[in-house]
């Protein structure tokens, strides 16, 4: 007995020493139970795992599937994170790190299945915590994926007081015959784009810098943005997969999808593209964001630039048939999605041809 009261006073000094250096571990205790609630709404059939152990653990439903692909994606949510600092408002930052993985595994047909986030704070605010993984778990419902696991780490003198980064990654499934190949994409194939809610989580040193977010006050107001331009930038990025896998499961011949990220149309249309092939886009069709637009205007960047850097108003594309491209556009809005027809792919290796 006496053995166990000294190995429990030691364990008791080294919490104190490590709370002395910064860490609070009790802390960590209670941002997990703060979180718990959250975590468990996301959990699907395979989930196989308790939170608190060593890892996720999932089970896959691989009926129906002759040569089932894993998939993976990952991605952080960049200097967006800012914006949550200076508003205090962390509860969608999360939803933005579920999007930037699932929307690119969807790009090849994968279904996501599960996700993990990473969290790493110089001092851990159980309630902050709480908030993100929230955001994490309301971006896992939408996509359908469950939130198995995850990492929160705290670092003192690594990380400013209250200032975190958020990263993640997320696995899917696809059957191999079922993979979206740009081998398929053919001339006077449709090129049908989804709208985005907003900048999503790319380009945020310009943002920051041309709005100059650090002098800006928190309750800004934009008459033209009908919101306060904080409140705009820090809508999170849109969740194709409801809208996407809606379209997979039908007679649609889907040849090609992008997720329009960071480079804008010029670096990731043509990655779905095959060599000799460009996507034509007509510019005039794009309905862009009036928080884009201002950005545009304030910072008197070309339009050029623009489509080389930001989205525009267009989160992801999806190529088809011509022939089916309307009806494509009927499905996918029905899913819940804003789709319209953008352009077509055409013969050249010019890559994006606005015009």
């Amino acid at each position: 007995m006496e053995n166990n009261l000294d190995t429990i006073d030691e364990r008791s000094n080294l919490n104190r020493s490590y709370m002395e250096a910064g860490v609070d571990i009790h802390s960590g205790y209670r941002a997990v139970e703060l979180m718990n609630s959250h975590i468990k709404r996301t959990h699907t059939a395979g989930v196989f795992s308790d939170l608190g152990g060593f890892s996720g653990m999932y089970m896959p439903d691989l009926s129906g599937m002759k040569e089932p692909v894993l998939v993976s994606g990952t991605d952080g949510v960049g200097t967006k994170l800012k914006l949550a600092f200076a508003t205090g408002r962390h509860d969608t930052v999360g939803i933005d790190a579920v999007a930037m993985s699932v929307n690119d595994i969807i790009c090849c047909g994968a279904k996501p299945l599960f996700f993990l986030d990473y969290i790493a704070t110089g001092r851990i605010e159980p309630e902050v915590v709480a908030s993100i993984v929230k955001g994490v778990a309301d971006g896992c419902v939408m996509a359908g994926a469950a939130l198995i696991g995850g990492e929160t780490a705290e670092m003192p003198g690594f990380y400013a007081d209250n200032e975190y980064d958020l990263a993640g990654f997320a696995v899917g499934i696809v059957d191999r015959k079922n993979i979206i190949s740009k081998d398929y994409v053919s001339p006077g194939d449709a090129i049908i784009g989804l709208a985005s809610s907003g900048f999503h989580s790319n380009g945020f040193s310009l943002i920051r810098k041309v709005f100059d977010i650090e002098n800006i006050a928190a309750d800004a107001y934009i008459d033209r943005l009908g919101v306060g331009l904080l409140d705009a930038l820090l809508t999170p990025t849109t969740i194709y997969v409801k809208p996407i896998m809606a379209l997979l499961e039908t007679h649609i011949s889907v040849s090609g999808i992008s997720h329009i990220t960071g480079g804008g149309f010029f670096e990731n249309i043509p990655r779905c593209l095959k060599e000799g092939l460009s996507a034509r886009i007509d510019r005039g069709s794009i309905e862009t964001p009036e928080v884009i637009k201002l950005l545009m205007e304030i910072a008197s960047i070309p339009e050029r630039d623009m489509f080389n850097t930001f989205n525009m108003g267009i989160g992801m594309v999806v190529v088809v048939d011509c022939e089916q491209a309307e009806d494509a556009v009927t499905i996918l809005n029905s899913e819940g999605a804003k789709a319209y027809i953008i352009g077509e792919v055409v013969e050249s290796n010019q890559g994006v041809i606005l015009w």
